[in-house]
């Protein structure tokens, strides 16, 4: 364990990569992605064939409820025991990774992959841990995850966990790095990814640049920096906060515990399962967007919800034929305005078969719209049969809502400035607030680790 990243709850790791293999058919996109779409993945199987991939190695959580998903499970176990015995993968001892992503939109996304130590972790809301969730953690999502995990022998993460550097100490060197040429960085892949997922390049991370990585997330903790960033020198510091993957996340964590009630405690530190690989993203990264995750219910009388969600917030107003993503919030609330202050209002656009229009929230219990909606979809959903799903891209959804029985929400995106300060004043953020990009856009799966 390298030294250097002690007290800092990230660490270098045993890194597993393919020896050989077609990387455009290696990487698929994070198994939580277009679960709604099993179209998507369908494609992906395609495309993959009977070639080495991480899709045999993942569960897609389009299956997550289906027929046969234990099966499925054994079968992605006994997948990884043969890619291990045929020696499908080589090992990157004692590394981290620096990523350059080029996302579906141009840009570049700039990460730094190794583990973080899950003691350090923890998604209860208003934890001082050093690696902490950034919204409400579902805890019945946990269990079937942990069935996937609790026998698998490697990890495949598409956890990314984001810093606060504003003054770009840690990441931003290792691209400059890279730039360069310098040969303190040593490329070890470089492809582009399947179905509209951009490109992706990766470098190790050579001895001196790790160590100046580890300097630099030292004073991203120090009390200074609390203060600096906060106004809370004086608070635990606030070192990861997770971007994507919280359940994934969450899902390691227990499966940690619940080897630890097995494990004497003087074996607690060398489980493998202690750890989690993940990648690191600035938050300042120019290349980051947060985009905001709507909601689709699915089986529902769409007038009863809406006429619902207007009776658990009286004052709102219903605005037919009319768009946030087409019409600015000064002109939505003007014409609210006429009817209602407006001044502390959140508006939401709904969209189902046959009509497009807005409730404006007139006085809204949260302090984002997302956390107003999703009160009261949980007291709404919880003695019916409908589903809900949380739905990346205002296409999608829109289409999704389209269809008979359906209706669809759409959020606006919370600034990602916000993110920091609200969970170290607030605690967690209400679940499903925010996305790290487009689903396309989302970690694709080309790194593994040995946990067992």
């Amino acid at each position: 364990m390298n030294k250097n990243f002690s007290n800092l709850g990230f660490y270098p790791a045993n890194i597993l990569l393919p020896n050989e293999a077609q990387m455009e058919k290696w990487s698929v996109v994070a198994c939580d992605q277009f679960t709604s779409q099993p179209e998507y993945w369908a494609e992906a199987e395609n495309i993959v064939g009977d070639k080495p991939s991480t899709l045999r190695l993942i569960l897609p959580e389009v299956k997550l409820g289906s027929d046969g998903v234990d099966e499925e499970i054994k079968a992605i176990n006994e997948n990884m025991g043969k890619y291990l015995e045929a020696g499908v993968f080589k090992t990157l001892e004692d590394s981290l990774i620096y990523v350059e992503r080029t996302q579906s939109d141009g840009k570049v996304r700039h990460g730094l992959v190794g583990m973080v130590d899950l003691e350090q972790y923890d998604f209860t809301p208003g934890s001082g841990a050093l690696i902490r969730a950034t919204e409400g953690t579902v805890l019945s999502r946990i269990p079937p995850r942990v069935k996937v995990r609790e026998n698998a022998p490697i990890e495949l993460p598409h956890v990314m966990l984001l810093i606060d550097d504003p003054d770009r100490t840690v990441i931003e060197p290792l691209t400059d790095a890279a730039q360069s040429g310098c040969g303190c960085l040593e490329k070890i892949y470089d492809y582009d990814l399947m179905l509209g997922g951009g490109h992706i390049c990766g470098y190790k991370v050579g001895a001196e640049k790790c160590e100046a990585v580890a300097k630099a997330l030292e004073a991203l903790k120090s009390p200074e920096a609390m203060e600096r960033k906060y106004g809370m020198g004086d608070s635990a510091p606030l070192l990861f906060a997770v971007g994507d993957g919280n359940h994934s996340l969450a899902t390691a964590k227990q499966c940690y515990e619940n080897l630890k009630k097995v494990t004497p405690e003087s074996e607690w530190a060398s489980l493998p399962a202690r750890y989690a690989l993940v990648e690191v993203v600035n938050n300042h990264d120019d290349a980051l967007k947060f985009e905001p995750i709507h909601r689709t219910l699915f089986g529902v009388d769409a007038e009863d919800v809406i006429d619902s969600l207007m009776k658990a917030y009286p004052g709102s107003v219903r605005i037919a034929q009319i768009s946030a993503l087409e019409v600015s919030a000064e002109e939505i609330l003007k014409k609210a305005g006429e009817a209602e202050d407006v001044s502390n209002a959140q508006i939401i656009t709904y969209h189902f078969a046959g009509e497009t229009g807005v409730v404006v929230i007139t006085k809204p219990t949260k302090q984002l719209a997302v956390g107003t909606l999703q009160a009261f979809l949980d007291d709404y959903l919880a003695d019916k049969k409908a589903e809900i799903d949380y739905v990346h891209g205002d296409d999608v959804v829109m289409e999704l809502g389209s269809r008979e029985g359906n209706l669809s929400f759409l959020l606006p995106a919370m600034g990602k400035e916000q993110l920091f300060k609200t969970v170290m004043a607030d605690g967690v953020l209400p679940r499903k607030t925010f996305s790290m990009g487009h689903a396309q856009d989302k970690r694709y799966y080309t790194e593994a680790r040995k946990i067992r």
